[in-house]
């Protein structure tokens, strides 16, 4: 064992609060674990655009309650004073997290707004904008293993913190080396003293009346079955639901009440399999017309229908799709714009260009769809809502981020509509089909860790950039784009710039419509390929869908060969 590790890692044990930390490091000190202390204490957990996620445990590369308060100490370097809401999720350590972080930043002089129970992270982004506050911090690591947890920022206009704002606090953090370079207050001694303070009781009540005015549709008798996921939604869906009118409403018990442990599900995401077993098997018991799930920080949003001999699941894309084209035909809103990611379906493009509205396509995350609507409303005009494909839905400008709670009502309100026409939302999407073609998306992740995988993806990424494909799945391609560069090429070789920030992103639009994007994960060892075929709707749902999504496995694999990845 090194003699500068172990001295890191006896600074760091002596500075510890929290005595499981400590007696982690300890433990590793005594059995002279040079693996497991050089990956806990050779390197920190990157603070990015999205906050800081990880495994709890202890140093710097993991979730803890050092870090958290440098990190807490850092945002209070960077943003002006003021008053910062903080909320928190029911993951291990989720509550001392909020409360260190208020600790500390009332020490540095800011009024403290906490949430006093678990919260969807929707409540705490809408909350800080109704305070007019600073800034928002919601801990919370989403819909991750249940073995971690995270951090996440926003900024005053409630959307989560955009460059150059991340790369401040990460360069912030670095001057507190030591905790005893931490200003603390113990957050009791603040509440004494008026500093800390609870979400006033009209900020709660605002929420649920911003919710009910994004309705349109009058609710319609359904049987909905619900599951949290152990996680924080169960509460508040509730309460948006009654108060829309649904009674019918039947969540899953076993997963219904906050759990960090999340004792149902390996791994608390409705996109991994298994995770919505337990709500179809209620689903099946109660004949429910509309089974919806939110993640544990109920940020995102999941749908299953029941057809025949079970329950289809939508993809995101499918649930984005729909709610914009009924915000579109039904919400009368004057010159807003929809908008969604690079990496999701172009399906909501086609109906913007149908209903001669405005859309715009930006890079992944939430926090640029964000600030998408902030650049139209500077234009004049509104949002109607943004979508990623990745479960994540905002209808209006309640919420500057995504917000499972106020989709799963305007869902069940278009359910209800659907309903009442005789109709059921998989014909809505069948006249989507047949308006604009039959859109199916897919994407595959080639997992390569460590310093040999991050080369393999590096020299696949070069590859395709050298030497970019002129066709693909048979068809020509007629724009190829890279995000690096921001050049965009035609197939008659004239270019034209991008206007999306620099990303290390590679699309490929093809002339029947579809497209294929290559990108490395900017949280995981993975590069992502992502695929996107249209067929002619021919009138037969399943058969067209199946061919569609025959043409989206071969492009993907396909493109995996052509980067040498196969």
């Amino acid at each position: 064992m090194t003699v500068e590790l172990r001295a890191t890692a006896e600074r760091w044990m002596a500075e510890d609060p929290d005595p499981e930390t400590r007696a982690e490091v300890a433990g590793l000190l005594e059995a002279n674990d040079l693996v497991g202390l050089e990956d806990r204490f050779g390197t920190r957990l990157a603070f990015g655009t999205a906050g800081l996620r990880g495994a709890l445990g202890a140093g710097p590369n993991r979730m803890n309650r050092a870090l958290v308060r440098r990190v807490a100490a850092a945002l209070g370097t960077v943003f002006d004073p003021g008053a910062v809401v903080i909320g928190f999720d029911g993951r291990r350590n989720s509550l001392e997290f909020a409360e260190d972080t208020a600790s500390v930043l009332g020490a540095m002089g800011f009024e403290l707004v906490l949430f006093d129970e678990v919260c969807p992270t929707p409540r705490l982004a809408h909350a800080v904008r109704a305070l007019g506050a600073v800034a928002g911090v919601m801990v919370t690591a989403s819909h991750n293993p249940p073995q971690d947890n995270g951090y996440k920022v926003y900024a005053g206009d409630g959307a989560q913190i955009v460059p150059p704002v991340d790369t401040d606090i990460a360069a912030a953090v670095d001057r507190f080396a030591s905790l005893a370079d931490v200003p603390f207050t113990d957050v009791s001694e603040l509440r004494a003293q008026g500093k800390v303070t609870a979400v006033p009781s009209e900020v709660h009540a605002a929420y649920f009346d911003g919710v009910s005015a994004l309705r349109v549709h009058a609710a319609e008798s359904l049987t909905i079955a619900y599951t949290a996921l152990h996680g924080v939604g169960w509460k508040t869906v509730q309460k948006a639901l009654a108060d829309a009118g649904y009674a019918d409403v039947h969540a899953v018990a076993a997963q219904a009440e906050p759990d960090g442990a999340f004792p149902t599900v390996a791994f608390p995401n409705p996109e991994e399999p298994g995770a919505l077993d337990l709500v179809l098997e209620l689903a099946s018991e109660v004949g429910a017309d509309l089974v919806l799930a939110n993640d544990p920080d109920a940020d995102r949003i999941c749908v299953a229908l029941p057809v025949d001999g079970g329950f289809r699941v939508l993809s995101g894309n499918e649930v984005g799709s729909l709610l914009g084209d009924d915000v579109l035909a039904h919400d009368g809103l004057e010159n807003p714009v929809v908008a969604t990611t690079i990496v999701s379906s172009v399906l909501l493009s086609r109906i913007a260009k149908e209903r001669g509205v405005a859309y715009t396509e930006t890079l992944t995350g939430f926090k640029w769809l964000a600030h998408a609507g902030f650049a139209h409303e500077a234009d004049g005009g509104c949002v109607g809502l943004g979508y990623e494909e990745a479960l994540g839905v905002s209808v209006g400008d309640l919420v500057r981020d995504k917000d499972g709670v106020s989709a799963i009502v305007r869902l069940a309100d278009l359910a209800s509509h659907c309903k009442r026409k005789g109709e059921t939302l998989l014909d809505r999407l069948a006249d989507l089909y047949r308006r604009h073609g039959v859109h199916r998306s897919g994407q595959r992740a080639i997992k390569l860790p460590g310093a040999a995988g991050k080369a393999r993806i590096d020299a696949a990424m070069a590859d395709l950039r050298t030497a970019p494909p002129t066709a693909l799945g048979g068809c020509a391609v007629s724009r190829s784009r890279d995000l690096w560069t921001r050049k965009a090429t035609r197939a008659d070789g004239s270019t034209e710039d991008e206007v999306l920030p620099a990303s290390n992103v590679l699309a490929w639009e093809l002339e029947d419509g579809g497209r294929i994007l290559a990108r490395p994960s900017g949280t995981e060892p993975k590069l992502k390929f992502y695929a996107e075929a249209v067929v002619p709707w021919t009138g037969d749902m399943a058969s067209d869908e199946a061919r569609a999504d025959a043409r989206v496995q071969a492009l993907l694999a396909e493109i995996a060969e052509l980067g040498g990845l196969a």
